[in-house]
């Protein structure tokens, strides 16, 4: 549900994928421009570092690389930033990156902000009291310092069902009748943990029908989710 919201998966490896979910700054200028650039930057960063590895035919760590690919959004931002005489309201926007191993069914992640990752059921939530510490705060700090100082990394193994998304996922509403709302259990649950229609490309459109028509609710702010189930 697109707006300030917007999502990244892209092919980094020949069996690894890029994943990123961003949410935009509300009170930040121009709210939508910060998610999208980060978005479309990450994007072209998974392009290079995929040519790279195909023709070098080296490997790295995906530790390593998530930490390499979020340097190399700090520096191209930074250069977007003065080329165009960016402010820093005008790049907020929160962010979970993750690196997977489509094939060994592992990966590295970090949230910078606030957002959900659900690993196998279990919810890690990132909450920040609704004052996310923006990526916008740090592009000139010094690199190796703020990402060793970064408390919100994860790494998984083996997991069968993986799914990241922004805080959209906690606004799900009933408008009409406050006391037949759901919980966010009930909700996330649905979109997160329930695999019926799964075999439908539109899964999270006919979900997103599906609490609108039974239950009556809608979701009131943008939402960015990516789901990863592996097949057998």
């Amino acid at each position: 549900n697109h707006c300030e919201d917007f999502l990244v998966d892209e092919q980094i490896a020949t069996d690894e994928k890029l994943i990123a979910v961003l949410d935009g700054c509300t009170m930040g200028t121009e709210s939508v421009f910060a998610s999208m650039l980060y978005g479309k930057i990450l994007r072209n960063i998974s392009k290079k570092l995929f040519y790279q590895e195909f023709v070098s035919d080296n490997t790295i760590d995906l530790k390593t690389k998530l930490r390499q690919v979020v340097k190399q959004l700090i520096d191209e931002t930074n250069l977007i930033k003065n080329q165009v005489g960016l402010e820093v309201n005008e790049l907020l926007s929160t962010l979970i990156i993750g690196i997977v191993n489509i094939k060994e069914l592992k990966g590295e992640f970090i949230a910078i902000g606030d957002g959900l990752i659900c690993l196998d059921g279990e919810l890690i939530e990132y909450e920040q009291n609704d004052k996310p510490d923006y990526l916008g705060y740090h592009l000139n700090d010094n690199f190796e310092e703020w990402y060793s100082s970064q408390n919100q990394k994860l790494s998984i193994l083996n997991f069968k069902d993986l799914s990241i998304c922004t805080d959209g996922i906690f606004t799900f509403k009933e408008l009409e009748n406050k006391k037949n709302q759901k919980s966010e259990s009930e909700i996330i649950h649905q979109l997160l943990i329930d695999k019926e229609g799964l075999e439908f490309d539109n899964f999270f459109d006919r979900k997103i029908s599906w609490l609108k028509e039974n239950w009556n609710h809608i979701v009131t702010d943008d939402l960015a989710i990516i789901r990863m189930i592996p097949t057998d």
